[in-house]
C-alpha cells in the first residue's frame, strides 16, 4: 500500500491541517501518517491558541516514520517557524524523501497568521528548493514574490519566479480570484497546463488548500505524473466543496468522504 506522510499542524476543528491531510489520504486510497508541527485551538470561526512542537520532537516524528512505514510522498502544511522549516528541510535531505510537495501555509481561511515573519525567507531558501511543487494561494504567491498579482499574465510571471527559486514545478491556486470560474495554473518550468473548475458557492472552504496539497502527494505517490496529479485534485476539491454541509458557524469543512457517505 502506498504511503504519504503530512508534516502539519492539527485542526481541532477538524476541517484542515493534519485532519484534512488523512482524510484526503483515506478517501484516494493511500496510507496516511503524521508528523504534527503544532497544535491549534480552533473552530469555523477562527484560531485561539497556537502551541508550537519543538523541532526535536518534528525531527524524532520523521524518523519513527521513516524507520517503519516510509513516505512514498510528502505534503507539508503549517510548519510555524524558522527551526521547524530547517529541520524539515534537513530531514528531507537526509531521508531522500521523495514527491514533496510544499503548500507554503501562511495565513488561516479566518486571516489568521500560521507562519512566523522570519520564516518565511526560512522556507523560501531551504524548503523550496527542494519541492517537487509547491501550491501557494494568490496571496502567498504575493509573499514569495513580492508584489501584488493583479491577472492572469501576473500570476504566469510569478509562477517562473517561484519555480526560479528552487521547484521543480508550481501550483499557484485560484480560488481567491474573482469570477465564476477557479482557474489553477500549473507551471513545470517549461510548459503552463490551467485547470478550471466552476466556482461553489459555499462557505464551507476550510482546508480547501491542504485538501488540494494532500490530493497531489496522493497521486504522485500512486504513480502519477504531476499533471495527472493535479487533475485529480482539481476534481477532488471540487465535488467535496459541492457536496460539503453546513458544520459551524463560520467556514466550515469539506466533505472529504463524499463518495462514500449516502445521503
Amino acid at each position: 500500500m502506498k504511503t504519504v506522510m503530512t508534516i502539519a499542524g492539527s485542526d481541532s476543528g477538524g476541517g484542515a491541517g493534519i485532519q484534512a491531510d488523512l482524510k484526503t489520504f483515506a478517501a484516494l486510497g493511500v496510507y496516511g501518517t503524521s508528523v504534527i508541527t503544532a497544535v491549534t485551538a480552533q473552530n469555523t470561526l477562527g484560531v485561539t491558541a497556537v502551541h508550537e512542537i519543538p523541532s526535536e520532537i518534528v525531527a524524532a516524528q520523521i524518523d519513527a516514520i521513516v524507520a517503519d512505514i516510509g513516505a512514498d510522498a510528502v505534503k507539508t502544511g503549517m510548519l510555524v517557524s524558522a527551526p521547524v522549516i530547517q529541520v524539515v528541510a534537513a530531514k528531507v535531505r537526509e531521508h531522500r524523501l521523495p514527491n514533496l510537495v510544499v503548500d507554503p501555509v501562511m495565513v488561516a481561511k479566518s486571516g489568521d497568521p500560521l507562519l512566523r515573519q522570519e520564516a518565511v525567507n526560512v522556507l523560501r531558501d531551504l524548503l523550496l528548493p527542494l519541492a517537487t511543487v509547491a501550491t501557494p494561494n494568490l496571496p502567498e504567491a504575493e509573499i514569495l514574490v513580492g508584489r501584488s498579482l493583479q491577472d492572469g499574465d501576473d500570476v504566469r510571471r510569478a509562477a517562473r519566479e517561484i519555480v526560479a527559486l528552487g521547484p521543480r514545478a508550481v501550483v499557484v491556486k485560484g480560488g481567491h480570484r474573482g469570477g465564476d470560474v477557479v482557474v489553477d495554473v500549473l507551471f513545470d518550468g517549461a510548459n503552463f497546463r490551467e485547470y478550471t473548475a466552476p466556482r461553489i458557492d459555499t462557505s464551507s472552504t476550510h482546508g480547501t488548500g491542504c485538501t488540494f496539497a494532500s490530493a497531489i502527494a496522493a497521486g504522485l505517490a500512486c504513480g502519477l505524473s504531476l499533471e495527472e496529479a493535479v487533475a485529480q485534485a482539481k476534481e477532488y476539491v471540487t465535488a467535496a466543496l459541492r457536496n460539503a454541509r453546513a458544520i459551524g458557524g463560520g467556514h466550515g469543512p469539506l466533505h472529504h468522504f463524499y463518495r462514500f457517505w449516502k445521503e
